[in-house]
């Protein structure tokens, strides 16, 4: 393998693409977003239907969370400054908490104003609403598929919370629209089923907003990387000459790159030039064998054996 002190092209363009890849599955959320809102809200008060205004606002939230993780994507590529040495990856995993809190609060809050109409005067939604969330779900599941395979690929926090809030919109548009299709045929019951149908999808995505805000947070507290990538820098790094052993190793995911310290064994009579440049070799190597490794710090030890 090569060695160089710095990244060679193709190493930097598949850094790039993977930016390049995750803002384009933001931008797709966004303006699907913006559409499912317009059409949810107006249909929402032409019918009188409360699940379906609910699921508007929750679109509307989805807006705010697609512009704010478009955002943190583009401040996550900016390089390392003077009050930042280790860059500004993880403002990619804080939007994808901010996600998490944003569709937690506003669920939680119209839950509330839901329950509150229960002591009024309930009225039976028209058949367009039930209508217009089946739409809704079928094109929510069909964004999900799409965001969820890009943020598997690229192992992106803020993209698998987004992922997941299409996901819970798509159960949620569908439980609205089996709930009001059916609501003129439950008798007595049919005033209160769109009610019910709103709380329900609220508490749905509180559900859902505690499970991404937890999943997000053990990122942002430097959990390891996951064993197959670990092992992947454990073989990159025993293969450069003069390394004999691989003593410790840490991973930490930061955004979509990821940050490395590896202390590696080399022969105990080599001299300090010998093991510094041994040191350099590693790092290289990891740089451009590991597109998303955006640094390593490399500790050298003294083999015994």
């Amino acid at each position: 393998m090569p060695t160089t002190s710095s990244r060679d092209e193709a190493s930097l363009a598949v850094r790039q693409r993977v930016y390049v890849d995750a803002s384009r599955a933001a931008v797709w959320g966004l303006g699907v977003n913006v559409v499912l809102v317009v059409i949810k809200l107006f249909g929402g008060i032409a019918t009188g239907s409360a699940a379906l205004i609910a699921d508007a606002v929750n679109s509307i939230g989805d807006v705010a969370s697609a512009i704010a993780v478009r955002g943190a994507l583009s401040v996550a590529q900016i390089e390392a400054d003077d009050d930042h040495p280790y860059g500004h990856t993880k403002a990619e995993s804080i939007a994808g908490l901010c996600v998490a809190l944003l569709v937690a609060f506003s669920a939680g809050l119209f839950a509330l104003e839901t329950i509150k109409r229960f002591g009024g005067d309930l009225k039976v939604p028209g058949m367009l609403a039930g209508i217009v969330a089946a739409v809704s779900a079928v094109v929510k599941e069909a964004i999900y598929r799409y965001t969820n395979r890009v943020s598997k690929r690229l192992d992106s926090s803020a993209l698998r919370a987004a992922a997941w809030d299409h996901r819970s919109d798509a159960w949620a548009s569908a439980a609205v629209g089996v709930s009001l299709l059916a609501a003129p045929y439950t008798g007595r019951l049919a005033p209160y089923v769109d009610p019910l149908a709103a709380v329900c999808v609220c508490l749905m995505l509180v559900i859902t907003g505690i499970r991404i805000f937890a999943s997000t947070a053990r990122e942002l507290m430097d959990q390891q990387a996951n064993d197959e990538l670990v092992d992947r820098v454990r073989v990159v790094s025993s293969n450069v000459d003069g390394v004999r052993d691989v003593e410790k190793l840490r991973v930490r995911k930061s955004g979509l790159e990821y940050f490395i310290e590896i202390h590696v064994e080399v022969d105990s009579h080599i001299t300090v030039a010998e093991g510094h440049r041994i040191g350099h070799a590693v790092k290289d190597h990891l740089l451009i064998e590991m597109p998303r490794v955006r640094d390593v710090h490399v500790h050298i030890e003294p083999h015994d054996g």
